[in-house]
């Protein structure tokens, strides 16, 4: 059952045109092809890159951030409560009004302290900015050496040039050295972001990010496994030619670099634009889904190395989206950049008390007069 099954799925008729099949990657005369059981050095190179990563911003992103001033605002912490921590890690973070009440009445604070509260709370749970720079600047310098090592690999390839080549004696295109460690490297750092996700900064777009890994990650793995490496390599330079545009922007906004950080993301929003709305559906996507009609009937692995391409076309519009919000909210220069993806801290004033004590004394303007409340760094 399991090897009628196996065989099923595998079927040349699946995955391949026509005429066509895994016997046409079998290694021969001296040429390689890609092989299933390639992709497990996979695992070993995103560990490699978690434990880099730890290293690189330790070492590397924290002096980088002393250098450029980024600097951490003194947040008040939230006052030990108990009724008050129950509510926050077992029903909400954001209480509606009803409920800020009830507490109010359970913990003898007034409704004002309750609120101030939780936005301590709030606030103590959202990654600082030195975190958020170390991030950004181990991102940033994976994804410039990526775009350059990329370019370097595909510079002097005809199908750079012409991406009807991808098709070019497809499936027999033999595997080069350059290409083996280009997969590996991209495919390996993917990986590896999400088994980071844990720890890293959760942004408004997280959904819409594990998307986007996964479809990479699933893009990635297929294309190397029917030997969509052409266009495989042409996909990953497109997208790493902005990514470490992004990350150098954020880095800058960070630190405060007004002017430096507007100047890199309106370069960022040009080249995103360009390489993801332009070059990836009418240059990309076309020489994968539209020409190759006219060589070769249509088959399963076809429609999905597509349609893995469309859901990032959905989500390059979607964050479009969201970059053009940004660009216009900087272009009379009254402001900064700011990640619309962030998860903005709340405001909170030094002197201001929340519930580390009932309420008791005078009250003025609703709620009680307390001195001498207590703040932990």
């Amino acid at each position: 059952m399991l090897s009628r099954l196996n065989e099923l799925i595998w079927a040349d008729w699946i995955w391949f045109p026509d005429g066509y099949g895994w016997d046409d990657l079998k290694d021969h005369d001296g040429k390689v092809f890609p092989k299933t059981r390639d992709l497990w050095a996979v695992l070993p190179v995103a560990l490699c890159f978690i434990i880099i990563r730890q290293i690189f911003e330790q070492t590397i992103a924290l002096p980088l951030a002393t250098l450029l001033g980024v600097r951490d605002k003194h947040r008040v912490c939230a006052s030990p409560n108990p009724v008050l921590e129950s509510h926050f890690c077992s029903k909400s973070k954001h209480p509606t009004q009803g409920s800020i009440e009830s507490l109010s009445k359970q913990t003898g604070c007034s409704v004002r302290q309750v609120q101030r509260w939780f936005r301590r709370r709030r606030n103590e749970d959202r990654p600082s900015k030195l975190k958020k720079f170390q991030e950004a600047s181990w991102r940033f310098t994976f994804y410039l050496l990526a775009f350059f090592a990329g370019l370097a690999v595909l510079v002097n390839k005809p199908w750079f040039h012409d991406v009807k080549l991808v098709w070019e004696n497809f499936p027999k295109m033999p595997l080069l050295t350059s290409q083996y460690w280009y997969y590996m490297i991209e495919l390996g750092f993917y990986v590896s972001l999400i088994f980071s996700v844990a720890s890293d900064v959760k942004r408004k777009d997280f959904k819409e990010q594990i998307v986007h890994h996964v479809a990479t990650i699933l893009l990635i793995s297929f294309s190397w496994l029917v030997n969509y490496i052409r266009a495989g390599t042409l996909i990953m330079l497109v997208h790493d030619a902005s990514d470490y545009l992004m990350e150098s922007a954020k880095m800058f906004n960070y630190a405060g670099w007004k002017k430096t950080c507007n100047f890199i993301f309106t370069v960022f929003a040009a080249v995103f634009i360009i390489t993801r709305l332009i070059i990836f559906p009418f240059w990309i996507i076309y020489a994968t889904g539209v020409y190759p009609l006219s060589l070769y009937p249509t088959f399963f692995g076809f429609y999905f190395f597509n349609g893995l391409l469309v859901v990032l076309l959905i989500l390059h519009i979607f964050w479009t989206g969201l970059i053009l919000r940004m660009v216009i909210k900087f272009l009379p220069g009254n402001g900064i950049v700011e990640d619309e993806r962030s998860d903005k801290e709340e405001t909170e004033s030094d002197d201001e008390d929340d519930c580390s004590k009932p309420k008791n004394g005078h009250v003025q303007n609703g709620h009680s007069v307390l001195h001498n409340h207590k703040k932990r760094d």
